[in-house]
This record gives C-alpha cells, sequence and structure tokens, in this order.
C-alpha cells in the first residue's frame, strides 16, 4: 500500500514509518517539523513539508495515490493542553477536520490514528479495557476523544475506515538502533531521566511519593515505541481487509513504578541521576495499566519489547551518544 504518515519525522512517527517501509510498503512522510527531525527520516520514504493547517498542501499530499493515511501530527503535552486550549483545539481538532475531508476529498478510505489512553480519565478499575467508561480529566485527552468521535461520524457518512490505538505510555527507541532523534522537549517520564542522567538537565522531579503503591510512586503501563510500530501495521491490515473500524488499546499490560524505572536507569547508564521528590501533578491517577486483549485477540498483535530492561537500554543507546 501506499501510506501517507503524518507526523511521520516524529518520535513515534519515525518508528511507525520504519514498520511499514520494512513490510515493504510505500511510505510518504509529510511534516512541519514542530517536533519532528530531519534526522528520523529515511531515504527510501518520500517527504513532503507541510502543516495540516495547510489544507492545500494536505490536500495535494493525499492526492498522491495514497491508499491510506496514518494520523500522528496531534500535540500531546497534557500539562500544557491545561494551559492552552486553544493551541490543541486548533491543531488536534481543526488540524483532523483538515485531514479527514482531505481524505473525503481524495477518496482515501482507511486512516490509523493514534489516540492515547488519557481518553479514559481517573480509572474505575484496573486493568483498563476498551470498554471503560472514557471520562479524560485533561484537555489533551478531551481532543483524543472529539478525534475519535469525528472519526466514527466519517465511517458512517463517507465510508472512511479507522482504526484507533489508544497508546499508554510509549518509551523506548529502535531495538536495531536506526532511530536517533532525540525527542523535543520531553514530557515523558524516561527521556526525562535519560537527560538527567546525560547531564542535559540537573535533576529529575518526582510527582509525589505517598501514592497507594508498592513504593508510593505512580505505577503506569510503559509500551515499547517498537511495538506500538508494529501495532499501526497490523491495525491497517485489520480495518482494509476487514472493511470495518476499530478502536483497541496498545499497552504491555504491566505496572512500572516511577521509582523502579529510576532505578533501573541508574544500575544500566551507571550514573547517579539526581531526583528530587515534588508534589503530586493533579490529574495523575495512582495506577494506571492497559488490558491490551482485544489487540491480541483481534489483530494477532502483543508486546515483544517492553521489558523493563529493553525500555530503559534501548533509550539510554541514543542518549549517550
Amino acid at each position: 500500500m501506499n501510506i501517507l504518515i503524518i507526523g511521520g519525522a516524529g518520535y513515534v512517527g519515525s518508528h511507525v514509518a520504519r514498520e511499514f517501509l520494512d513490510r515493504g510498503h510505500a511510505v510518504t512522510v509529510f511534516d512541519n517539523f514542530s517536533s519532528g527531525l530531519r534526522e528520523n527520516l529515511f531515504p527510501e520514504a518520500g517527504f513532503v513539508h507541510g502543516s495540516i493547517m495547510d489544507y492545500p498542501a494536505l490536500l495535494q499530499a493525499c492526492r498522491g495515490n495514497i491508499d491510506a493515511v496514518v494520523h500522528l501530527a496531534a500535540f500531546k503535552a497534557a500539562g500544557e493542553s491545561m494551559i492552552k486550549p486553544e493551541k490543541y483545539s486548533i491543531n488536534n481538532i481543526n488540524g483532523t477536520v483538515h485531514i479527514l475531508n482531505a481524505m473525503t476529498e481524495a477518496e482515501i478510505k482507511y486512516m490509523v490514528f493514534s489516540s492515547s489512553a488519557a481518553v479514559y480519565g481517573e480509572p474505575e478499575y484496573i486493568p483498563v479495557d476498551e470498554k471503560h467508561p472514557v471520562r479524560p480529566e485533561n484537555y489533551y485527552g478531551f481532543t483524543k476523544l472529539e478525534i475519535e468521535r469525528m472519526m466514527d461520524w466519517y465511517d458512517k457518512l463517507k465510508g472512511i475506515r479507522f482504526a484507533s490505538l489508544r497508546y499508554f505510555n510509549a518509551a523506548g527507541y529502535d531495538v536495531k538502533g536506526r532511530i536517533t532523534g532525540l525527542e523535543q522537549n520531553p514530557a515523558n517520564l524516561l527521556p526525562v531521566i535519560m537527560e538527567a542522567a546525560s547531564g542535559m538537565r540537573k535533576e529529575l522531579s518526582i510527582f509525589g511519593n505517598d501514592y497507594d503503591t508498592r513504593d508510593g510512586t505512580c505505577i503506569r503501563d510503559y509500551i515499547h515505541v517498537n511495538d506500538l510500530a508494529s501495532g499501526h501495521a497490523a491495525a491497517l491490515d485489520y480495518i482494509s481487509k476487514k472493511d470495518m473500524s476499530l478502536t483497541v488499546n496498545l499497552g504491555s499490560e504491566t505496572g512500572t513504578t516511577v521509582m523502579e524505572i529510576l532505578e533501573a536507569a541508574r544500575r544500566i547508564t551507571g550514573r547517579p541521576i539526581p531526583a528530587v521528590i515534588t508534589g503530586r501533578r493533579s490529574g495523575d491517577p495512582a495506577s494506571l495499566t492497559a488490558s491490551a486483549k482485544a489487540a491480541r485477540e483481534l489483530l494477532g498483535w502483543k508486546a515483544e519489547h517492553s521489558c523493563l530492561d529493553t525500555l530503559v537500554r534501548s533509550t539510554w543507546g541514543v542518549y549517550k551518544r
């Protein structure tokens, strides 16, 4: 298939592009480098410099004999979304409307969307499955949920089949070492730990150590980005063959605490990695882990690279450079 990967120069996007290329698909990356990097592009993939807010450029890219779109162009910092909801409204919601309209005009039938576990909000039970109530607690999660609802309407009205992949905590780097571009201004735990390990920042802030967990720090489900990438390929295969849309979680189904990741990073890097305990962040649940049963059963997918040591080692392999 000819696949347009919007946001394909970013952290997750570059891994997704690599996965589709490895599977023999033709890939075109559409990116404006707001967070992506030129060094994350592959010579065997096409590239279009453009923004999802530029509808004519987006439509032109979609008209390039494209069979499917992968949408990874949403802003994702939950804390920032609570301060700048207008930024997230314009890019995430309006930008997705542009993508769906361009797909409609170009008669592209399939889309894989990077959604988020943030649509669930405070968990009512663990592990969280796709039947869990959706009550996002930050504006970022709200935008992801609204995009899912829009895609459902475009499925009904325009026949666009979509796969909405509700990521848990993406982490790690390509296990074969082919992707080395560092995330810009990372907000996720593991790259922040690596910045502290490599001297790029003074210390790690741990937001609360008094939660009802085994060591007092938050528990999260960390999924290796290579596993996420394979999930995108499996999802596109499913919706194109079954001619039906899909919403599934992608997670490791394993909970790891902040302190467990920090101690593993200290062991693997051999660095002290200074850390300070600060106050809890609003809206942070004590524990959040996935049920990925639906992805296993429907897609034949499983997390193969998401053990703690692989997550840390593959990330340190990039940061220590």
